[in-house]
């Protein structure tokens, strides 16, 4: 029994590792790594019955290693994306007035296949008038992947989405956000692309939720993205599973808007967000949540639009 608290360190430490290495590395030099992390660790645990003390030196180098070589993994803005994250949100401001570089209104064809475009577009902050929480599920509905839409007095709308930084041929890994393996992406989009690709093209349950700001609040959520966009621009920074995905973000920017927000396990959760948020107040109107759930349904809205209707109209109706 002296024994199993050290093997189950080290059984620990070598499968955090192995995920690291296979996640991070190919081919011949992902075999070769994870042969060398299984040399060393079969050492360690042999050492341990014969010379503890070498065995925790061993050890300990070993992590130091491989620690060393975890911390050389650096986030990059030069790397093969895919079409829809090649570029994220930025923005100069004027005064009242926003310029955005780089918001997305996709033609897509299928789930997979879309004519790019990538747009400049201006908006003036004192013609802000909505946000909207808009939440999309697709087979668990605790697991929601979040957008934040605004409404100007105008009719134009952007929304936001905290999304992975795909390379090319990659798809989302949930293992693969807590080791490094994506970018963190902001992007900026006409509602007719991110939400429509998410109810039309790729089944998805989506739920529009109105969201209950002031005038300074508004502006100051939609300034938070906006700052936000320049940040990665100028320093790109690494998605993670927990700490740093579409709802850990959002919480992050709300906490501009209230400071003393309480962090919740749905914030881990997303698909309850609206739950939380609701207890917060800061949902409109008054009703059961079970009612509003049932209001906020608009897959079955988009769906059945029109190809030549207003979708963003469509989906409030």
């Amino acid at each position: 029994m002296r024994h199993a608290g050290f093997v189950l360190l080290v059984g620990l430490a070598c499968a955090w590792a192995a995920a690291a290495l296979s996640l991070q590395m190919a081919g011949v030099v992902e075999w070769l790594s994870l042969a060398a992390l299984a040399l060393v660790g079969g050492v360690v645990l042999m050492l341990r019955f014969r010379q503890p003390g070498r065995a925790w030196a061993v050890f300990a180098i070993s992590a130091l290693a491989v620690a060393g070589w975890y911390q050389t993994l650096q986030p990059r803005q030069d790397r093969d994306w895919a079409p829809d994250v090649a570029h994220g949100v930025s923005a100069r401001l004027e005064g009242a007035i926003v310029t955005l570089e780089n918001v997305r209104n996709f033609a897509w064809s299928s789930a997979d296949a879309a004519v790019p475009r990538w747009e400049t577009r201006r908006y003036d902050l004192d013609q802000l008038q909505t946000v909207d929480m808009i939440t999309s599920t697709w087979g668990d509905p605790d697991i929601a992947h979040l957008i934040v839409s605004f409404g100007f007095a105008d009719g134009q709308r952007v929304a936001f989405s905290v999304e992975i930084r795909k390379e090319l041929g990659e798809s989302f890994s949930s293992i693969g956000g807590f080791f490094r393996q994506f970018e963190l992406a902001l992007i900026a989009a006409d509602e007719n692309d991110i939400v429509r690709l998410r109810t039309n093209l790729r089944g998805e349950d989506v739920h529009l939720f109105p969201v209950k700001l002031n005038a300074d609040q508004r502006r100051v959520l939609f300034l938070s993205y906006v700052n936000f966009g320049n940040q990665l621009a100028a320093k790109p920074e690494f998605y993670n599973t927990v700490t740093a995905n579409c709802a850990s973000t959002v919480y992050t920017l709300v906490k501009v808007i209230k400071p003393d927000m309480p962090l919740d396990s749905r914030l881990l959760f997303s698909g309850q967000l609206p739950e939380y948020i609701d207890e917060l107040g800061g949902l409109q109107g008054d009703v059961p949540m079970v009612e509003r759930r049932l209001s906020a349904a608009i897959s079955a809205k988009a769906r059945a639009a029109d190809p030549g209707a207003d979708f963003s109209a469509v989906i409030r109706r």
